[in-house]
């Protein structure tokens, strides 16, 4: 299994929020964003996976933490990477199944890259997932998603949001993104706001009120 970072609620966990990090980060970058959310009292599990360390074609060939394989204005690179990683994730998925979590009581989260294989995995699992959170990214192949979705999480609830000025994933790719998953029948909630390629305060309280309405 990924190495991962994992932080529990005070009492026993009932749900369980998986979040993936973007190119080049780990597991960390995210934790801070725990006492953010303010959502102390529910009974929520955390975990923060390190994606495993690969080649990236976009920084010439650099080993960093990345999720796939990742190349600019290409709609379908690194399709193996990202099903290595989905089959990662699903481990981790089973593991809070093994625990005794309901699969509607896990959500997956992802920042660029991570969100990438948020929705990747999501829109595939085989069992009703809680929701998708997916910041700063974009959906790897419209209409292989389409072809290989599962009628489990048909509707599910998904959070987008975006930076008016991203400059390493333009808003209009997302706004694509929003699109498709509407034309698909998935029950987006799309967030907007005056940033680059990051995520800002407004947004962690709109992400955290997502997730109390489902959880």
């Amino acid at each position: 299994m990924l190495e991962q970072i994992v932080i529990e609620p005070d009492g026993p966990a009932d749900s369980c929020l998986i979040w993936l990090h973007g190119l080049g980060a780990d597991g960390h970058d995210f934790e801070p964003i725990v006492p953010e959310l303010g959502l102390q009292d529910l009974a929520l599990r955390y975990i923060f996976p390190h994606a495993p360390i690969r080649p990236v074609s976009i920084n010439n060939g650099e080993e960093m933490r990345a999720w796939y394989d990742f190349e600019p204005h290409s709609e379908t690179a690194g399709a193996d990477d990202m099903q290595v990683s989905s089959d990662a994730i699903n481990t981790i998925i089973e593991s809070q199944l093994d625990a005794g979590l309901p699969s509607e009581r896990i959500l997956l989260a992802g920042f660029s890259q991570g969100g990438v294989i948020a929705l990747y995995v999501g829109l595939r699992h085989p069992m009703r997932l809680g929701g998708l959170i997916g910041l700063s990214t974009y959906l790897h192949d419209p209409s292989t998603t389409e072809e290989e979705r599962t009628d489990a999480n048909l509707a599910l609830p998904i959070f987008l949001g975006h930076g008016h000025g991203d400059p390493m994933i333009p808003i209009m790719r997302a706004a694509t993104a929003r699109e498709n998953l509407i034309r698909m029948a998935y029950d987006v909630e799309w967030h907007d706001y005056p940033m680059g390629h990051q995520v800002c305060l407004e947004e962690i309280q709109a992400i955290s009120d997502f997730i109390r309405r489902i959880l």
